[in-house]
């Protein structure tokens, strides 16, 4: 509950802004979506009790913003056995010198993402994405995608464990893939042996 009413606020606060940076009255704003105008200065002011998505969403329409949201988990689950093994594998075949790290959090407020590894060759930042089932390729790499471009990372690394089953499933989106991870594991693990940096992003089966 405390969670949900400190989010609220933080919506509330950016409805008054935008309202307020719009020179629109409460009664204004409220009437175009439907709201009393007492109900939406309660929204702004965050002193509603189990406010309905609903309502935050249209007082944030009313004032030309967009609710939106997004759950991510408080703790990995995925960080079982055969993941801390794939990892190790990967550490495995970096230099010695190499820095490593496992569960880095974004640098975004409030964002309860991490980078499952990160390294750090000539100056260059890498981060890796471990997978050991791959079930939605698409979306896994659309993930590891946002996490680069959130996290300012130079390169990254989608690492997958050598299974049969998940050959099969990257098999099947390889080339669709392509674009967005244009080295494979040869590539990828041979320029972080000679202490290099991937020159792209890649995908890497061990």
């Amino acid at each position: 509950m405390e969670l949900s009413h400190r989010l609220t606020g933080l919506v509330g606060a950016d409805v008054r802004g935008a309202r307020r940076g719009a020179g629109l009255s409460l009664r204004a704003a409220a009437a175009s979506v439907g709201l009393d105008h007492a109900t939406f200065a309660r929204i702004e002011r965050n002193h509603i009790e189990n406010l309905s998505v609903r309502n935050l969403a249209l007082a944030c329409a009313a004032v030309g913003l967009v609710l939106s949201a997004r759950a991510y988990p408080a703790a990995d689950p995925a960080r079982d056995a055969p993941q801390l093994r794939l990892l190790a594998r990967f550490r495995a075949r970096l230099p010695d010198s190499a820095p490593w790290q496992t569960e880095v959090p974004l640098p975004l407020p409030g964002d309860l993402r991490a980078l499952d590894g990160h390294t750090r060759l000539r100056g260059y930042s890498i981060g890796v994405e471990a997978e050991t089932r791959l079930t939605d390729v698409q979306v896994v790499a659309r993930k590891v995608q946002l996490k680069k471009r959130d996290a300012r990372i130079d390169v990254m690394v989608l690492l997958i464990s050598d299974t049969q089953a998940n050959r099969s499933a990257l098999a099947l989106h390889r080339e669709a893939l392509r674009g967005a991870f244009p080295l494979d594991t040869r590539a990828v693990m041979a320029a972080l042996a000679a202490g290099e940096p991937p020159p792209g992003d890649g995908i890497a089966v061990l």
